[in-house]
């Protein structure tokens, strides 16, 4: 009986060091938004200048090369992993981890409760700090994250098919979820 006290005491003590306080969580909610929106905005600035050049026939091949290692770049400059992930995806390099697809289908629940989805920091059992956001579809990404036919013309719909064989992420309306952010803090 003893040995079992002093082990739930130790359990109780290692989880007790493994949980952010209010003003750590808002601390690190506000790094990963920041670190978000910086990503989103290098990222919509280059697609942006792409379609600008050339529309989605553009956009879609400098999407398919640049937006992982711009992604890594940005990771780098602020010593964090930045991820952009979905139960629907498009490069299946950013498929997700059990953890951020439990993530996923927990906001796309809350959506349908009609609840509010925010951000999440958690700490994982090697002490890292994970933060997890919503990406809401913006109307500008419609032309190649949209319905086919409505937003997606057939051309961009045959370009996607060709550079991503295995596509899911097409069919979304404004403001629909697209997936999450996923920063890990090292």
């Amino acid at each position: 009986m003893r040995n079992l006290l002093i082990l739930l005491i130790f359990l109780g003590m290692l989880s007790c060091g493994n949980s952010l306080s209010e003003k750590e969580n808002q601390e690190y909610i506000k790094k990963g938004n920041d670190i978000s929106q910086a990503t989103f905005k290098a990222l919509s600035e280059k697609l942006t200048e792409q379609m600008k050049l050339g529309g989605p026939a553009q956009a879609i091949p400098f999407c398919n090369v640049e937006a992982i290692p711009l992604t890594k770049q940005l990771s780098e400059d602020y010593n964090v992993t930045i991820k952009r992930t979905s139960d629907k995806l498009r490069n299946q390099g950013n498929k997700p981890s059990a953890r951020e697809l439990e993530i996923i289908n927990n906001y796309h629940k809350l959506i349908s409760e009609k609840k509010e989805i925010t951000p999440i920091v958690e700490i994982d059992r090697n002490n890292n700090k994970h933060y997890y956001a919503p990406i809401k579809l913006k109307a500008n990404c419609l032309a190649c994250h949209g319905k086919v036919e409505e937003f997606v013309s057939i051309k961009t719909d045959s370009i996607i098919k060709s550079l991503y064989p295995n596509d899911k992420a097409i069919g979304y309306s404004e403001d629909d979820l697209r997936g999450i952010w996923s920063i890990t803090f090292e």
